[in-house]
């Protein structure tokens, strides 16, 4: 990264232009997840288009709104749920481009609990993660008709931590996982799949958005800001592009850049397989009907919705429209 960094500052200095500062918060991990911004750093598509680019790692006690919304980065990677609870909170989030096209969430479940089907999860103590990824569940039950509140023919939630002990313990029926990182997490532990039963949202249909990037809306009136995004996002999208058609050299990279070595190559190449599933076809442009879609899964949430208002300005094509056009 500093290597990277240096060779953005040399170049801006040989061309008499200073390098524009962004700095982009995950919502995670330095993990495969987030492979296609590692990579358009490590490949150096930030600095062509005369950027010097800030990554910072999210993690179990960092929220990337509280982050943006306290000046400490300058565009987010976060859920559509999260980010429109937020709005709707009063802070301004607008979604500026959706790299992942598809839902990696799902319920995974131990088949000797006779679970085999959402009917099934009335009296069932589930695993739900927390700090804003708690709202596709909650809209999901909403739907379904099951009380969170552990009341009899509903759910018992069990907040979750970001493990899978809860599964492996048998303190949960089922526990949230992702296509690409939990759910190998169990069958590493030693679970087979066939003693396994997982509920994707996608399947269900009450999938909801997943990493977009988000900015504050009153920056993107500041044209100078505007024109820094559009270059994030084309060199970005170039990343995540790169990052599909190489995804073992693209785990790679993500594993040169985390600094607490925990990740390990086997997870991470794994990992990006399954990621590169859910980037398939996107060109970074928002699908508004997939969007209106989250929306009202997340306004049919039961007597609790995660929203009560379908949202005004939530999302823009601006971005992306100048940064595909060049």
């Amino acid at each position: 990264m500093k290597k990277l960094m240096t060779g953005a500052f040399m170049a801006a200095m040989a061309t008499g232009a200073q390098a524009e500062d962004v700095t982009l918060q995950l919502k995670w991990v330095t993990q495969a997840q987030f492979a296609g911004y590692y990579v358009a750093q490590d490949k150096g598509f930030y600095e062509e288009e005369g950027l010097n680019v800030t990554i910072l790692p999210g993690g179990p006690d960092i929220a990337p709104t509280q982050v943006i919304a306290g000046g400490g980065a300058d565009v987010m990677v976060d859920w559509m749920p999260a980010a429109l609870a937020a709005r709707e909170k009063g802070l301004p989030l607008v979604n500026i481009a959706q790299p992942f096209a598809s839902s990696g969430m799902m319920l995974t479940c131990l088949a000797e609990t006779g679970i085999t089907a959402p009917a099934d999860f009335a009296d069932k103590t589930l695993g739900v993660w927390f700090f804003g990824n708690e709202f596709p569940f909650l809209s999901w039950m909403g739907t379904l008709g099951l009380a969170t509140d552990g009341s009899a023919g509903g759910v018992t939630v069990l907040k979750q931590g970001f493990n899978v002990d809860p599964l492996l313990q048998k303190q949960a029926a089922c526990i949230s996982t992702m296509t690409y990182n939990e759910y190998w997490q169990v069958i590493d532990a030693g679970i087979s799949p066939d003693q396994l039963v997982t509920f994707k949202y996608e399947d269900q249909g009450v999938a909801t958005l997943e990493d977009g990037l988000y900015v504050l809306e009153d920056r993107l009136a500041d044209p100078a800001f505007e024109e820094a995004m559009v270059k994030f996002v084309r060199a970005s999208m170039k990343g995540w592009k790169y990052a599909e058609a190489n995804p073992d050299e693209a785990a790679m990279i993500v594993l040169e850049n985390d600094q607490t070595g925990a990740q390990t190559e086997n997870h991470q190449k794994r990992m990006m397989g399954e990621i590169a599933k859910l980037t398939a076809g996107s060109n970074g442009a928002l699908d508004v009907a997939a969007a209106e879609r989250t929306v009202a899964t997340l306004l049919a949430g039961g007597s609790d919705p995660v929203i009560t208002a379908a949202p005004t300005g939530a999302w823009t094509s601006v971005i992306t429209d100048k940064a595909l056009a060049n």
